[in-house]
């Protein structure tokens, strides 16, 4: 992947954090369970987020077909320090962010329905 390319995701996910006070940090990651781009603290274990998204998409795929939700739309996971929040992007990718506990969740989905949009270009 070109620089440019992934210059200009790393910008959009910088992005919907600067407009998303809620949002602490977000990374776009393939199915496969490995980074496409990320916006995470330095302290972040990459590795780790990127494969945990990838798996915690795929079971919530399965889970919404199996027992008849239709298409999946979002994952989402409540701790005592905040929401983690996957979405698919594309065929190929996951968008996830990692928000405040007292985010508010609908603004959050709005923002991430938006930047996935705009990710999806980059993710074929």
């Amino acid at each position: 992947m070109e620089t440019s390319r992934t210059d200009s995701m790393v910008s959009r996910l910088h992005d919907l954090k600067a407009d998303t006070p809620d949002i602490e940090s977000s990374a776009l990651v393939s199915v496969d369970g490995l980074i496409i781009a990320s916006a995470l603290p330095a302290d972040a274990e990459e590795d780790r987020v990127s494969a945990m998204s990838a798996a915690m998409l795929s079971l919530g795929e399965r889970i919404s077909s199996e027992l008849g939700r239709g298409k999946l739309d979002q994952v989402y996971i409540r701790g005592d320090d905040g929401f983690v929040i996957l979405m698919s992007v594309g065929e190929m990718a996951v968008l996830t962010v990692l928000a405040r506990k007292q985010a508010k969740l609908g603004l959050i989905f709005l923002e991430m329905n938006r930047a996935a949009a705009d990710l999806k270009q980059y993710v074929k």
